[in-house]
């Protein structure tokens, strides 16, 4: 799974796991959608009510949070709101996505 956080002025900030399980956070914008023959289609769509962070949209970030390991690298990445947090990580190479 891959997320784009997309602001109030347009610009997306992409959060993805990297080959190596880290978790990488870059400026990126989203890109369409692409077939992988047998394994099926990858769609890339927006997702207002599925994700943690729905019950924050419209809020601004208030504080970033970041955790890494020194022989992997980044490995998650917390973001506060005024209503919650939403945390994302890398387990096992997939991106993992919980809100408190």
């Amino acid at each position: 799974m891959d997320v784009w956080l997309i602001d109030s002025e347009g610009a997306a900030t992409h959060v993805t796991t990297g080959s190596d399980w880290c978790l990488i956070v870059e400026t990126s914008v989203p890109h369409e959608g692409y077939d992988m023959a047998e394994s099926g289609r990858i769609e890339v769509t927006q997702v207002h009510n599925e994700t943690p962070f729905a019950d924050h949209l419209g809020e601004t970030v208030l504080a970033v949070h970041e955790e890494a390991d020194p022989y992997t690298g980044r490995i998650a990445l917390e973001l506060t709101f005024d209503s919650g947090r939403v945390r994302c990580d890398s387990w096992s190479g997939y991106l993992r996505l919980s809100g408190k």
